[in-house]
């Protein structure tokens, strides 16, 4: 049986899967890792490509779409008992040669780690880290995400100054590999996020099993990036700020998420005040909805932790605009 299942959540993807399956399966080692297709309900002729063209592809076909979210849990509940490693890898990913080894090799001779990461570049700007994820992801002490590479919108070229494997807060789920057993001990992947965030989320809840993220550059991939949701989408604001709420709320202690949360809201009010300012009603306005949906959903979250892991010295937001600090390796100087 082979340790890993690569696998590819599809929803009415026929073209991304024909763009970017193929380097997965002739890139993937054949001895090491099964290429799986899980396919959340399509009605496109996804599921006739894979048949007709990609018959070495192990297709899971869900009966709906249940998001990015419950559409992985429920493929890896299906996976788990055959696979020691899942990698969560985006459709619109285009994968290198080998890419895989580093990442199984580093797990194998790292058993505190629970899931890793490769270095993650743009596929329409080769010699840039992609905004998602780059080269390993933080929160600041306000709970803000940001990446070695990237920093709110300034993302950084790549010229091997971040090739050192290193410890992280979250790592990207746009290629994501995790022991299966670590991902179903920690509860997967939070469906009532739907999409977005929910990879930081899981992190947060592998570090609190004691289990450790990590990047690990030399693997790379490439990422097109906005195949769901361009940058600039109101729902992607939307669900970016409800879930980046969600996200606090649930993995902080009472003690530790109450006054944070109050100065958050104070926050993305300036960010609203942004969007009003530049006419930008429609995301302004998915900052509002955001803000009362989380008001609503937290009452799903019953209990917190006791352990605060959000301890970092980091204020992305005043280093980035008071300080002009745009690159990760400029945060702590």
């Amino acid at each position: 049986m082979k340790p890993v299942a690569v696998v590819i959540l599809n929803w009415n993807g026929e073209k991304m899967l024909r763009e970017y399956l193929p380097s997965v399966v002739r890139h993937t080692p054949a001895g090491l890792a099964d290429v799986v297709v899980a396919d959340n309900g399509s009605t496109d002729t996804s599921l006739a490509y894979l048949h007709d063209e990609q018959p070495d592809v192990r297709v899971i076909p869900l009966p709906e779409n249940y998001g990015f979210a419950e559409g992985y849990n429920r493929a890896i509940s299906i996976l788990e008992p055959d696979y020691r490693y899942v990698v969560l890898l985006n459709s619109d990913v285009k994968v290198t040669e080998d890419w895989l080894t580093p990442l199984y090799d580093f797990m194998e001779s790292h058993p505190e780690a629970g899931a890793v990461q490769p270095k993650i570049l743009s596929l329409s700007e080769p010699f840039k880290f992609e905004y998602a994820g780059a080269c390993g992801g933080f929160l600041d002490r306000q709970g803000y995400p940001y990446c070695r590479g990237r920093i709110f919108d300034t993302v950084e070229d790549d010229k091997g100054q971040y090739d050192t494997p290193l410890q992280v807060f979250w790592a990207s789920g746009a290629a994501f590999m995790v022991r299966t057993e670590t991902y179903i001990q920690a509860g997967g992947l939070d469906r009532l996020f739907f999409a977005h965030m929910e990879e930081i989320d899981l992190c947060w809840r592998i570090r609190l099993l004691g289990k450790e993220i990590w990047a690990v550059p030399s693997g790379k991939v490439y990422h097109l990036g906005g195949g769901s949701l361009p940058v600039s989408s109101p729902k992607k604001t939307y669900l970016n700020f409800r879930n980046n709420l969600l996200m606090l709320y649930k993995n902080l202690p009472v003690s530790t998420g109450r006054p944070l949360l109050i100065r958050r809201r104070l926050l993305d009010t300036l960010a609203w005040v942004k969007f009003i300012a530049s006419g930008d009603w429609k995301n302004a306005k998915a900052i509002l909805k955001a803000h009362n949906d989380f008001r609503k959903m937290k009452n799903n979250y019953t209990s917190q932790p006791k352990e605060n892991l959000l301890n970092g010295d980091v204020n992305i937001v005043f280093d980035y605009y008071i300080r002009a600090r745009k690159r990760y390796s400029e945060l702590k100087n």
